[in-house]
């Protein structure tokens, strides 16, 4: 599979890593679009949000606590946002799930 969250995942391609465990990998964006722009991937593929089921909905919801848990560890009191393209028309450009948790910037309410 030619897939580089795959690849960052397993060590492959290196990465500004910020956790790992063996369910997922969290790192620095190489583009941050505000001070603090991490991502969180599963390190098993799956293409995105429309392939979460049953099977697999477990390391989503491990997903959500290691982000909990980063957001403490990064003192990010002041608010965060967590982002999950899906599709195309959404701005996925890497098919592998991502959670990208953006902070250190006041962003309002509006989305785009």
């Amino acid at each position: 599979m030619d897939c580089i969250f795959c690849k960052i995942a397993a060590g492959e391609i290196p990465s500004k890593a910020i956790y790992e465990d063996e369910l997922v990998k969290a790192f620095y964006d190489i583009n941050p679009c505000a001070p603090v722009h991490f991502l969180v991937v599963p390190k098993e593929h799956i293409a995105s949000i429309n392939e979460v089921n049953s099977e697999n909905s477990a390391v989503i919801s491990h997903i959500y606590e290691v982000i909990a848990q980063l957001a403490k560890q990064l003192k990010l009191d002041k608010g965060y946002r967590v982002i999950s393209n899906c599709g195309e028309d959404a701005g996925q450009t890497v098919f592998h799930i991502h959670f990208h948790v953006i902070a250190g910037v006041h962003m309002g309410e509006k989305l785009i």
